[in-house]
């Protein structure tokens, strides 16, 4: 009898872009990483980051986001640079997907398998994912959104970069037209060429040591918290509120930096360790919680500044950095509609003069974010991080011990005294927040599709903040957030050696490096904020204008146009 032929191998399948859309459309999570195709739906409850970075990453060629964010090494390949695997949209960002059929696969870019043999247009069954029934001509699902979908039915299986959204006006156009001329071409041999520069680039730090941690630095700075919490006791024993509320702000900022590496796991590398470290600090010490952090970070470095998804600039009702907030934007992290309401036109109209005295108080709204992830259960409860929500409620009961009870109340005789400290000790603080949206408030918050590179949208999302050496303690390294978001998990002891290595790499790809002074940063925000406002109140003015001359007008440019008469006002 002779021998049947044997099944192929994993490695041995190729899976083509046609089938990896059908399972999507299944509703299926499913990624590329190095050319090979994983279907994660069993590990998304386990992963410590949470859903949502994963989610953003279906149906695309996630390589470098993963090499970049969860490991401690890349390696070089070519691979993941087959045509056709990078250009889906996930469907947490609109995507939509054909369910496969066998019929479905006429053309050469769908009949494509690893002999070429296949002479009906299917599409061998998959040793990942499910085997595929011969025996059915069309594959009846219910599709990602829980309705019976026929496979037959023509669906746009990816978001063309040409069709936007319905509140596409001529502002989001400029921006993209600006863009696009200001950066490299989107051609995906380009982009590809990116990337792998973008690689080599990995080796030649990783050659240099820029991914070791020095530990001397730590030392430098567990001497300066140790200060600045020992003159924060002293002048709290001696009543001294203020000050003591001052230097008690000036522990708190200087910590967040250590709290971030550990989020990163900058420090040991190890993920239980790291976390235990960043728990204390962030909870136990400072009342916020880690995991929160993690979990919206994690998201912020996979869809930089875009509106729609990147938690780190949904600020309404009090700020909009882009006109796409005035449309009432769904935010895909909080899962719940940005409505642009009568209250947010009176914040966002102002926005630009309350930019600073709201950012005094940003570590309260922090509290809160943190007291939402743990009440809500947005913690993992499942996988290696199971236990350290337990953590974090500890570390949250011994803050407001110490903090609350031990320092407010019992400490502090009356309420004035009490609200000074609070203020004050909130307040010093309140740099670092400035510094962090200054990265990214003055940026480009413009869509360019599915087809640019990680390392350009890094570049072209994030600006880095110029500074003497001297001063780097004070941002905490974390002033070169551009070449942080290219490697997350580099030291931030480290980003300044490597700043000559990215600008090299930004001189051979002619990507745009965006580097401020902290002033003329501000200048750039402040400018942005305001420039949105302005677009507010032309908003208010138009509609004005509507009710009471009853002609209709729009506004290009911030010029009016009145379409009754057809002249430029």
């Amino acid at each position: 009898m002779e021998k049947p032929a044997p099944r192929p191998s994993r490695k041995d399948t190729l899976l083509s872009r046609r089938y990896i859309e059908g399972l999507i459309a299944e509703g299926k999570h499913v990624i590329i990483y190095e050319n090979s195709v994983l279907k994660v739906d069993a590990f998304l409850k386990f992963h410590p980051g949470g859903e949502k970075p994963i989610k953003h990453m279906v149906g695309r060629d996630a390589t470098d986001e993963i090499n970049a964010s969860s490991r401690a090494h890349a390696r070089l390949s070519d691979r993941s640079s087959r045509r056709g695997l990078d250009k889906l949209s996930p469907p947490i960002q609109g995507g939509k997907f054909r369910l496969y059929t066998e019929d479905s696969c006429s053309s050469e870019e769908d009949m494509t398998s690893q002999d070429n043999s296949s002479q009906d247009g299917s599409i061998p069954p998959s040793p990942i994912f499910d085997a595929v029934d011969s025996k059915s001509v069309t594959r009846r699902k219910k599709s990602s959104r829980g309705t019976d979908t026929d496979a037959s039915t023509p669906v746009e299986a990816e978001t063309d970069p040409q069709h936007r959204p319905a509140f596409l006006d001529a502002r989001t156009r400029e921006e993209i037209v600006f863009d696009t001329a200001k950066y490299p071409s989107l051609d995906q041999t380009n982009q590809e060429s990116i990337k792998r520069k973008y690689r080599e680039l990995y080796v030649r730090l990783q050659d240099d040591g820029l991914f070791n941690c020095n530990y001397f630095s730590y030392f430098i700075e567990c001497c300066r918290y140790t200060l600045f919490a020992t003159l924060a006791y002293v002048f709290l024993r001696l009543g001294w509120w203020a000050t003591s509320a001052f230097f008690l702000g000036c522990f708190w900022h200087q910590l967040v930096f250590t709290a971030h590496d550990a989020g990163h796991m900058g420090i040991t590398h190890n993920f239980h360790v790291d976390t235990v470290i960043g728990i204390i600090i962030a909870d136990f010490m400072g009342g916020l919680s880690l995991g929160w952090w993690k979990r919206s970070h994690n998201v912020h470095h996979i869809v930089t500044n875009e509106p729609e998804h990147d938690p780190d600039i949904e600020h309404i009702p009090f700020f909009a950095i882009s006109h796409r907030f005035l449309d009432n934007l769904n935010s895909t992290y909080y899962d719940r509609n940005m409505t642009f309401d009568a209250f947010s036109k009176i914040m966002v109209k102002v926005q630009n003069y309350s930019y600073y005295p709201i950012m005094m108080l940003a570590r309260f709204n922090l509290y809160r974010l943190s007291y939402e992830y743990l009440l809500k259960g947005q913690a993992p409860r499942k996988g290696p991080a199971w236990w350290h929500i337990w953590l974090e409620f500890a570390g949250q009961a011994f803050f407001y011990y110490w903090f609350v009870y031990g320092v407010m109340y019992k400490t502090i005789p009356d309420w004035q005294s009490r609200l000074v400290f609070l203020l004050v000790s909130h307040v010093v603080s309140s740099p670092l927040h400035v510094q962090i949206t200054l990265s990214h408030f003055a940026m480009s918050t413009a869509d360019m599709g599915v087809h640019e590179s990680f390392p350009q949208k890094m570049l072209r999302t994030t600006m880095d903040v110029d500074c003497p050496t001297w001063l780097d303690f004070f941002h905490g390294g974390l002033q070169f957030q551009a070449i942080h978001h290219l490697y997350p998990r580099m030291p931030r002891h480290n980003l300044r050696r490597a700043q000559k290595y990215v600008l090299e790499f930004c001189k051979e790809t002619g990507i745009p490096y965006a580097i401020f002074t902290f002033y003329d940063g501000n200048k750039e925000v402040i400018g942005r904020l305001g420039d949105v406002a302005k677009q507010v109140r032309l908003m208010e003015e138009c509609r004005k204008s509507i009710a009471t001359e009853g002609s209709f007008r729009t506004t290009t440019n911030g010029a009016y146009v009145s379409i009754n008469t057809g002249s430029l006002q």
